[in-house]
């Protein structure tokens, strides 16, 4: 029987390689019952998802804190010791210099996506765009040697850190057939097929893995191709499906359905995963995007029965779902008022129960919006 996926072959060097095969406009997928019923299920629960996104009070605000999640969540996979609190806290000013370079690769993170949602307007999904995209990721961090913004021009290979080519437990294509397979790979992307979107996103991102076309940030980079197709096909009005948290907590299984595929011809059990996946957190996010509903009309109810329902006491409610972690110079900053003014009205949230201060400090105080930390930071604590 001939592979779907591709093969394994020798090179001159004496190791063996994967070669794969460009993935078809009608890969013969076996969609059965189960693999049906589960992409519809998760093609609602996506809708759903997309749908509650216009319902926030300020969805932007949810979206950009969701980005900085993502992008913890994604870059702890690849072993960077930062949480939430920590970029967060980082943002608010504190230095805590044994994380500088963890807090930093997580911003990247966020640059990237950003970049590439704003160039998705101009730019078609592309080679193109996935190079500008990987420079941004690695600009100024770890890596930032491994040639950010091109394709590698040596062999690579996955394996425990350290690990030399011939105990690798995965070795991609070598970069003559790397480049071929990633022109394929756009070709797929461009080509209007049958396939349905969720499937599709499923195969462009087991693809690019397989690819692995540079020397660094391969995982980083394939884990936003799924945010940036979906939204590119307009199945999502906002970015808000991160997978991150899934493959995270099932890590062992993602890079095991990843091998399958190659060694088993085991597409369906890959997709059967990733739908799971979008299944799951889907509804996990509208439930956070509901949590967070109830919790803004909690303490708006907190404020009037304060008698703190000013147009700048709702200002500042509405920015701290942006900045959870504030000193009074950024609410001053952030309200365009006076400092005298801005510290009294940080005063009468902290009374009220929406701000605490965590410094404990008489100088450079720093007040978090504890109950929405606890609702945001689910899952990034290190």
């Amino acid at each position: 029987m001939s592979s779907r996926s591709g093969q394994y072959v020798l090179q001159s060097a004496g190791y063996k390689a994967f070669i794969p095969k460009p993935l078809q406009l009608k890969i013969p997928i076996k969609f059965n019952n189960e693999l049906q019923l589960l992409l519809s299920k998760a093609d609602r629960a996506l809708a759903r998802l997309d749908g509650v996104s216009y319902t926030l009070p300020n969805p932007d605000f949810f979206v950009a804190m969701y980005v900085k999640k993502e992008a913890v969540l994604s870059s702890q996979i690849e072993g960077t010791q930062a949480s939430l609190v920590d970029v967060l806290e980082f943002e608010a000013g504190v230095k805590d210099v044994k994380k500088v370079q963890d807090v930093e690769e997580v911003i990247n993170y966020v640059k990237a996506m950003n970049y590439g949602l704003d160039r998705l307007k101009k730019l078609p999904m592309s080679l193109r765009l996935i190079k500008e995209i990987h420079a941004v990721l690695l600009e100024g961090v770890r890596g930032s040697s491994k040639t950010p913004g091109e394709f590698r021009k040596t062999q690579n290979w996955v394996g425990p850190p350290g690990c030399l080519l011939k105990d690798a437990t995965f070795v991609p294509p070598p970069p003559d057939e790397m480049i071929k397979a990633m022109g394929d790979l756009e070709n797929f992307i461009h080509t209007k097929n049958p396939i349905p979107p969720l499937v599709k996103s499923a195969l462009i991102h087991y693809q690019f893995e397989t690819i692995h076309p540079f020397l660094d940030g391969n995982g980083r980079i394939g884990r936003l191709l799924i945010t940036f197709h979906l939204c590119w096909e307009e199945i999502l009005g906002r970015p808000l499906l991160y997978l991150s948290y899934y493959f995270k907590r099932s890590r062992q299984e993602y890079y095991d359905r990843l091998n399958l595929v190659r060694e088993k011809d085991d597409f369906e059990g890959w997709i059967k995963f990733f739908l799971e996946g979008v299944l799951e957190v889907s509804e996990q996010a509208t439930q956070t995007a509901r949590r967070i509903m109830a919790l803004q009309k909690s303490n708006n109810d907190r404020l009037l029965k304060a008698g703190v329902a000013s147009p700048l006491s709702v200002a500042l409610l509405e920015n701290i779902f942006s900045y959870p972690i504030i000193d009074v110079t950024e609410v001053k900053k952030l309200l365009d008022t006076t400092y005298e003014t801005a510290n009294s009205l940080v005063k009468k949230f902290e009374k009220a129960g929406i701000l605490k201060e965590v410094t404990g400090k008489q100088r450079g105080r720093l007040y978090a919006y504890v109950d929405f930390l606890d609702i945001i930071a689910e899952g990034t604590k290190i």
